[in-house]
């Protein structure tokens, strides 16, 4: 999610919620503590030099249980970081601490802030040799397709 579509959901909100993918919900007295621009310049595995742009929310779950943050101050924050760092629209990350400190993507649901999943990835794969598609297979599904490879004569030896 761009930074630019928060926008345009908080002003329609009248409290901001973050749930995440296993249906629990960060505390509603949470603090978002920085909104902020990462930059990262990397190279992959196949040598490619990358640069990446993010824009990052940081929640906090502080002992400030009377705390609600509510969408214009959000809205708020977004517009001073926007002005005093110079932040496009780039895409939104959020971090938020449970056992540690987990990275999310951001969706909305009509009601609530999803914080989705971030998984790993090659970005090279076709230079690393990585298969497109990993089909898996049961392991009932390869016995019985070798089952008579190893015979006699069967090439395997």
């Amino acid at each position: 999610m761009k930074l630019s579509e928060i926008k345009e959901i908080l002003p329609g909100l009248t409290n901001v919620a973050f749930q995440l993918e296993d249906g629990s919900f960060v505390p509603e007295h949470f603090h978002v503590t920085e909104v902020g621009l990462i930059t990262r310049d990397f190279i992959d595995c196949g040598g490619t030099i990358r640069n990446e742009k993010v824009v990052n929310f940081q929640l906090w779950d502080a002992d400030d249980y009377e705390h609600r943050l509510k969408p214009r101050k959000l809205l708020n924050i977004i517009n001073l970081s926007e002005r005093k760092l110079n932040i496009g629209d780039y895409h939104v990350e959020v971090e938020y601490q449970s056992a540690t400190i987990g990275k999310y993507d951001l969706d909305f649901n009509g009601q609530h802030f999803i914080l989705k999943n971030k998984m790993t990835a090659c970005l090279a794969q076709e230079s690393c040799g990585v298969p497109e598609t990993n089909e898996r297979v049961s392991s009932s599904e390869i016995l019985s397709n070798t089952a008579n490879s190893c015979a006699p004569g069967g090439g395997c030896c």
